[in-house]
């Protein structure tokens, strides 16, 4: 019999949960995030402010609701196109191998030999700070070469095996391979993947929002807002605890998805 996967309910009901109150959050807030004096200044949570108010005496619930959908979004766009380049070069070279692969993968190592964050850091001096699509431009370009490895790995041990070996001889093309009968199978190696890198990238975007270089006012942003938290610390502690807090979950409601998603393949229901 199997075990059963308590990672995998866990993950799925706090990331639907977590989901929904982000997508709530695009649509209403009980009060205008950018809204100043809609409370006391430095207030408490209350009933009518969950979170309570910052400096401005504007609502946190409400900018942390926005803030999780702004940091969402970019990590979704940012995952996108890491996930779809990377995972094009990795099928490309880890199937065909030879000078496709060599040319690829050194192009590869180049972005890996950058510490990432320096990487984006260098990426949005040459743009422009402060616009969502350059932060996701420049996230996008570091998370490349992850996703790239992690399929070069799985294609290339699926290249040699006998039901690819029998596509091929039945005339099946190059394309229809890597999509029909490679790429179903890698599934369990890049699922988990994704969901590490949806936390990663989250995690980026809040620190470079943090350094001011990411999401800038007036939009909302969590990295930014906790930048603004560490100066009220003893005035408000309550911003800091709610921004961390929003941040924490979304790793952490991801990254047991990612888990139950391993174990699941281990034979874990």
């Amino acid at each position: 019999m199997r075990r059963r996967n308590g990672f995998l309910t866990a993950g799925l009901v706090l990331t639907g949960l977590l989901a929904a109150l982000i997508l709530l959050g695009f649509f209403w807030t009980p009060y205008d995030p950018n809204a100043m004096a809609a409370g006391p200044k430095f207030g408490g949570p209350s009933l009518a402010h969950w979170m309570g108010t910052d400096n401005f005496g504007r609502d946190i619930f409400s900018r942390v609701l926005k803030g999780a959908g702004a940091t969402a979004s970019i990590a979704l766009a940012t995952l996108a196109i890491g996930a779809v380049c990377g995972c094009l070069a990795g099928a490309l070279t880890g199937y065909f191998g030879g000078p496709v692969d060599e040319v690829l993968m050194r192009l590869n190592d180049a972005l890996t030999a950058f510490p990432s964050i320096l990487l984006a850091l260098v990426v949005i001096s040459l743009l422009e700070p402060g616009k969502k699509i350059n932060v996701i431009l420049a996230l996008g370009l570091v998370f490349i070469p992850s996703f790239a490895r992690v399929t070069r790995t799985a294609f290339a041990s699926l290249r040699d095996v006998n039901y690819i070996k029998s596509a091929r001889l039945m005339g099946a093309s190059a394309g229809r391979i890597l999509a029909v009968h490679m790429l179903p199978n890698t599934l369990p190696v890049l699922l988990p993947a994704l969901t590490i890198g949806f936390n990663n990238a989250v995690l980026a975007e809040a620190s470079m929002s943090f350094l001011g270089i990411g999401v800038t006012p007036p939009d909302a942003s969590l990295g930014y807002m906790l930048s603004e938290a560490q100066g009220m610390l003893f005035a408000a502690p309550w911003y800091a605890a709610g921004t961390g807090l929003m941040i924490v979950l979304m790793v952490f409601s991801v990254g047991l998805l990612g888990e139950g998603l391993r174990r699941r393949d281990k034979g874990v229901l």
